[in-house]
C-alpha cells in the first residue's frame, strides 16, 4: 500500500487525503500548526491516516503533495523531500495574494522546483475547487470522467502523478515541462474549467475539453 504525504491539509489537501484513503492508500497529513490540529481530519479518514509534522510526512511518503499558501512555499522541507516526486498544488492569484518575489516571468511550480532542487516537482490539482475534486472523481472508463493537466520536467515523475490521479478517479492531460504550467494559472480558460455557474456546481471536463482550454491560453 502506497503512502501519500500531504503538506498543507486545508481544503485541497483534505480533499486529496479523502480520495486517497477512499481508494486504498495510506495518507500522512500535516500542516504548519502541528499534528494535534488535524485530529478531527484523521478521525474522519480512519485507520489508514495519521497526522505528522511536514518533515515527518515528507520522510514517510512515496508521493508528496504541497498544498500550502503560495507565500509559504519556502517552508516546504527540502531536505526531507529530496529524491521524491512532489506535486505542487499551490496557486497564485495576484488579485488575492499580491506580488510574490520571484514570480515575474515564472510559475509557482518553477519557484517550488528551485526551492526543492533535489525533488521532482509536478504541477497538478491546482485548477479545480476542492469540492469539485471530490464530486467529479469517476472510475476509469466512465463516460463523464474528468481530466486534470500535469506539467513537470521529469517524464517519469509526470507518469507517477498520472498513475495516482487515475487511481483517485481522473484522466490526465500531459502538458509537458513545468514552464507550461502557466497555461492553467488563474485567469486562463483551463483554470477552474470544471466549475459551473456557481462555486458549488461541478461540471465534468474530459481530456479534449481540458486540452482545448490549455491551447487557448494566452499571456
Amino acid at each position: 500500500m502506497r503512502t501519500i504525504g500531504i503538506i498543507g491539509s486545508g481544503r485541497v489537501g483534505g480533499a486529496l487525503a479523502r480520495l486517497a484513503v477512499a481508494h486504498g492508500l495510506r495518507v500522512v497529513v500535516s500542516n504548519s500548526r502541528g499534528p494535534e490540529t488535524l485530529a478531527d481530519l484523521v478521525a474522519e479518514l480512519g485507520p489508514h491516516a495519521r497526522a505528522a509534522t511536514p518533515e515527518e510526512a515528507a520522510l514517510a511518503c512515496d508521493l508528496a503533495f504541497a498544498a500550502v499558501p503560495v507565500r509559504a512555499y519556502r517552508d516546504l522541507p527540502a531536505t526531507a523531500l529530496r529524491d521524491r516526486t512532489v506535486v505542487d498544488a499551490i496557486n497564485h492569484d495576484p488579485a488575492r495574494h499580491g506580488h510574490v518575489p520571484g514570480l515575474d516571468g515564472a510559475t509557482t511550480s518553477e519557484l517550488v522546483q528551485a526551492h526543492l532542487s533535489g525533488s521532482r516537482v509536478v504541477k497538478a490539482c491546482n485548477n479545480i475547487f476542492s469540492g469539485s475534486l471530490l464530486a467529479l472523481a469517476r472510475p476509469s472508463g466512465a463516460p463523464d470522467r474528468s481530466a486534470l493537466p500535469v506539467a513537470g520536467d521529469d517524464p517519469g515523475a509526470r507518469a507517477e502523478v498520472a498513475a495516482f490521479l487515475d487511481v483517485i478517479g481522473y484522466d490526465v492531460v500531459d502538458a509537458g515541462p513545468l514552464a507550461e504550467g502557466w497555461r492553467w494559472q488563474p485567469g486562463t480558460p483551463a483554470h477552474l474549467v470544471h466549475a459551473g455557474a456557481t462555486v458549488h456546481e461541478a461540471v465534468p471536463a474530459g481530456v479534449e475539453r481540458v486540452r482545448a482550454a490549455l491551447a487557448a491560453a494566452t499571456r
